[in-house]
């Protein structure tokens, strides 16, 4: 098993969505790692001494036995390849079409769906928060949102490949945005984003944000 030295920064509150993408992916590698907060509110990032500062100046951010590597989603195949079935756990699908399509699903919650990401920040997960209704331009992303992860969930099965991928931790926080603020969805996608948010390694991260919050 691994002996590298692995550390994942986050910010201090445990809100971001793309912090819960890696350290989901390193809980479910069953990799060992230190978990460093930096306080984004108050412009942390932007002080030449923080780690990620020449990357991104974003968080997560890992560090991995001298090597520093910013993006969720590039993280999370980092750490598939570095640390790869069988001798650790799978993260993406083993089958070619289908870990293209999970990568794919990462990629579009990371750049569509705007306005349901300002309209529904992540305190509403982590937090509680309640948001006023969606705007026209919410409404518009939302009916997208059910339209395709009704798509990519049509053949029924509690997981988007059969078997859990990091792309489920990933949509399933995109639908809990509106589940959790009390907004219409679909049931078929409450189930699922309810099934997901189950799994020990996300109820973790929640706990983390939780943890601060009390």
């Amino acid at each position: 098993m691994s002996e590298s030295t692995i550390t994942l920064w986050s910010d201090a509150d445990f809100f971001s969505p793309y912090v819960m993408s890696a350290y989901v992916a390193l809980q479910e590698k069953g990799l060992p790692f230190s978990l460093k907060t930096i306080d984004l509110q108050h412009g942390e990032q932007q002080k030449t001494g923080w780690t990620g500062y020449h990357l991104t100046r974003r968080v997560p951010v890992l560090e991995i036995d001298g090597f520093e590597l910013s993006e969720s989603s590039a993280i999370d195949e980092y750490l598939e390849e570095r640390f790869a079935p069988p001798e650790y756990e799978r993260i993406y699908p083993h089958d070619l079409q289908k870990r293209a399509r999970a990568r794919q699903v990462q990629a579009w919650i990371r750049s569509d769906l705007m306005p349901i990401r300002e309209e529904r920040s992540t305190d509403v997960i982590f937090a509680g928060a309640k948001k006023a209704p969606l705007s026209a331009a919410g409404q518009q992303s939302a009916a997208k949102l059910f339209a395709l992860a009704g798509e990519l969930l049509a053949h029924g099965k509690q997981n988007l490949f059969g078997e859990w991928c990091i792309a489920d931790a990933d949509l399933a926080l995109m639908i809990n945005r509106l589940v959790m603020n009390g907004d219409e969805v679909p049931e078929r996608l409450v189930d699922y984003a309810t099934f997901q948010w189950q799994r020990s390694s996300i109820q973790r991260y929640v706990a983390l944000s939780a943890k601060r919050a009390g």
